[in-house]
């Protein structure tokens, strides 16, 4: 075994955790390498930046002038180049989300790059059927005892959306 596998530690718990969070340190040298610390702005960008200006842009890498990581210069890939005058008019906004986000300041700068993002995969909604007599019953026989009408009505909307998503019986 040698000596980075070693370092490398393992804390066990009872609880279990995202994918994300299990293969963040596998990810992190790779993020690293860009300048994008743990991948944080790649994987939150939406949020950091709106749905609009996400739908065009993605992060590519971070550049420090120094050995800080701070006031440096995002590499921000853009899919058309008609947005990029906009973006320039944006940049101070699109900076100071960016730096609120982390709480100091990251970045001081915007580079763009032009070119096409990577393809999104669209969310896939579950595939969902309608109950049949049995299971319409058995809902209802589950939910007689709740006096709360609002709350009745919250758990049979669960209900009917967790069995239905089951394989037809």
């Amino acid at each position: 075994m040698n000596k980075k596998a070693r370092s490398i530690k393992f804390q066990r718990s009872g609880r279990t955790k995202t994918l994300s969070s299990s293969v963040s340190w596998i990810t992190k040298s790779a993020f690293g390498k860009r300048g994008l610390a743990a991948g944080i702005i790649v994987k939150d960008w939406t949020e950091i930046a709106g749905k609009e200006l996400a739908r065009y842009s993605q992060p590519e890498r971070i550049t420090y002038p120094g050995r800080e990581r701070i006031e440096g210069t995002l590499h921000l890939r853009i899919d058309h180049s008609s947005i990029a005058p906009e973006l320039q008019h944006l940049e101070p906004l699109v900076l100071e989300r960016i730096n609120v986000y982390f709480g100091f300041k990251a970045v001081a700068r915007l580079k763009f790059i032009h070119g096409p993002l990577p393809e999104q995969r669209p969310n896939r909604k579950p595939v969902t059927r309608p109950l049949n007599e049995i299971e319409e019953q058995a809902l209802v026989d589950n939910l007689v005892d709740i006096e709360d009408p609002d709350l009745r009505q919250a758990l049979e909307g669960l209900g009917r959306a967790v069995i239905s998503r089951r394989a037809n019986p």
